[in-house]
């Protein structure tokens, strides 16, 4: 005979089929996943989709038109194509917010659950956390891509780092809400350690939550790889992003809009997806609303 200290009940375990069904008749979901495959794929498929090397100039042939023969997108003050330069500035987008969930969850994560479980800890957790609360998401980001130095790594552990404490405050608050649940009370009443409380009771109940906040946190790690690279902090030149671009362009927007405007696209269609899809996951985990 099962216990209920052995069968806690996670919420993306047991109600997958729920979950499934209820984003299958969401429209914002469909739309948000539409627009996640998409962007991932041109990130993906970059280096197979795009017509040029993303850093091959033509001098000849600066500020061309869309649809100009050759050149969808048409060019940049250096002749580069466009199309070729969005693709591989979504792929590095991609990459940098993959990265910064990533270093976010890994960290994040554990002194969630550490902080919410054991109160001594969460005294010392709680305070370095409303630290660095205290200051704006991107100010600390351009802190630390300012201090590390650009380029990739650097600027994706810049934003893992500055999401940690929206991560940290988000696991523990969930793992106060569980702890005194009675499968875990249940847990404890058969001298079940606290290490398998954290990693077989809490922890998958916390998951559904833990997955909405990544979708939060990958649009807002895309942004801040935007915000490092159009100030110099971030990915560096030759290399594409879609940020530089954006910096590049700005000087030209009177003569020539095009090269601000699909890179900013760009960054609106990635955003617009990861959002639709992550509210209407949150919706769809949500065991109070309708099945």
């Amino acid at each position: 005979m099962t216990t209920a200290a052995e069968t806690p009940v996670p919420a993306l375990g047991r109600s997958r089929g729920r979950v499934l069904r209820r984003l299958a008749r969401n429209r914002m979901a469909l739309i948000g996943g539409a627009l996640l495959v998409v962007v991932v794929a041109a990130g993906v498929f970059a280096p197979w989709l795009a017509p040029y090397p993303p850093t091959e100039v033509h001098f000849s042939t600066p500020f061309q038109r869309p649809l100009t023969v050759g050149f969808a997108l048409g060019t940049d003050d250096l002749g580069r194509d466009l199309l070729s330069r969005v693709l591989h500035g979504t792929r590095v987008s991609l990459q940098v917010g993959l990265l910064s969930v990533l270093l976010a969850v890994v960290v994040g994560v554990p002194l969630g659950l550490l902080s919410g479980y054991w109160r001594w800890l969460d005294a010392v957790v709680s305070r370095l956390v409303d630290l660095m609360l205290a200051f704006p998401f991107l100010i600390v980001a351009v802190g630390l891509a300012a201090i590390n130095g650009g380029g990739l790594g650097n600027a994706a552990i810049a934003l893992g780092i500055a999401h940690v404490p929206t991560m940290v405050r988000v696991v523990r608050a969930e793992t106060l809400r569980f702890k005194d649940s009675d499968f875990v009370l249940a847990a404890h009443a058969m001298d079940a350690g606290p290490w398998r409380v954290l990693g077989q009771h809490v922890l998958p109940n916390a998951l559904s939550t833990i997955i909405v906040q990544a979708t939060v946190i990958m649009p807002a790690a895309v942004l801040g790889e935007a915000v490092l690279s159009f100030l110099g902090l971030g990915i560096q030149p030759p290399d594409p992003s879609l940020g530089i671009m954006l910096s590049d362009a700005q000087q030209y927007l009177l003569r020539t809009p095009w090269p601000g405007v699909f890179p900013g696209v760009a960054i609106a269609l990635i955003c617009l997806g990861f959002n639709l899809f992550g509210d209407a996951l949150r919706d769809a985990l949500d065991p109070k609303s309708g099945s």
